[in-house]
């Protein structure tokens, strides 16, 4: 994996909330804990090369990923079990990947991204039939591997309908009237802020990150200023410990 290919661009990230305990979409994990669903996912990087391998782990756990890496195939077949998606290196110093693909693909149906260098037709055809849900030729741009391991675990894993109403302790959001209450009396929000505190209530114990909030809720038209100054104003509304910021990362929902 060429490093110079690999400079970190932000990509966008499919989130759907669903109600306590659950995460951003199905098959993406929140916590080792059983939580069914995150937009943030556990991934397994199948790679001998220690350098690709710590460089592209940094740039997927900046976007909120979980990250193993394991340099052999027999090391694959081990523990690739715990994971959501598999970014598989076809060139492996003990199997060939192919193999390992097939071995994975027998027993489970966790989606796998060929990563390698072989680039030719016949490889990326042998290695779709090896059970393999995309493949991609090194070397290769950070944002197009995000575009395909989010259209990969679209397909694997479609997204549950969205909870109507989330209740944690004495604050209550319901999705289907809009309505923020608090000790049972109704606080009045604005449609961001709606937005923005559902979805941190949706996933209790997961840090968003800053950028995810940002498009999630804003779309395009966003500043860190804006996201900043409806934070400060929601807390103003319901308390400080509901929102808890989480320094150089994004913000988690909180307890009250």
């Amino acid at each position: 994996m060429n490093q110079r290919s690999m400079a970190v661009l932000e990509p966008h990230t499919v989130a759907a909330g669903v109600n306590g305990g659950h995460s951003l979409a199905e098959g993406l994990r929140t916590q080792r804990s059983g939580a069914a669903q995150s937009a943030l996912w556990r991934i397994l990087i199948v790679e001998s090369n220690a350098v690709e391998a710590e460089t592209l782990a940094r740039g997927l756990r900046r976007h909120g990923h979980e990250v193993d890496i394991v340099a052999t195939g027999s090391e694959a077949l081990r523990s690739y079990t715990d994971a959501d998606l598999v970014l598989l290196d076809l060139e492996l110093p003990d199997l060939d990947g192919l193999e390992v693909c097939r071995g994975i693909r027998a027993a489970h149906e966790i989606a796998v991204i060929a990563v390698t260098a072989r680039g030719s037709e016949l490889d990326r055809v042998l290695g779709l039939q090896a059970g393999a849900d995309d493949y991609l030729v090194k070397p290769y741009g950070f944002r197009e591997l995000m575009a395909r391991m989010e259209a990969v675990m679209r397909r694997a894993r479609p997204p549950r309908p969205v909870a109507a109403a989330i209740t944690a302790g004495s604050l209550r959001i319901d999705a289907g009237t809009r309505e923020v209450t608090l000790d049972g009396e109704p606080v009045e929000t604005t449609r961001k802020e709606f937005d923005m505190l559902y979805l941190l209530a949706s996933h209790p114990g997961t840090v968003i990150p800053r950028k995810l909030l940002m498009e999630r809720v804003w779309g395009d038209s966003w500043s860190r200023r804006t996201v900043d100054t409806h934070v400060s104003t929601l807390r103003n509304k319901i308390g400080a410990g509901w929102i808890i910021t989480v320094r150089g990362v994004g913000f988690r929902f909180g307890q009250g």
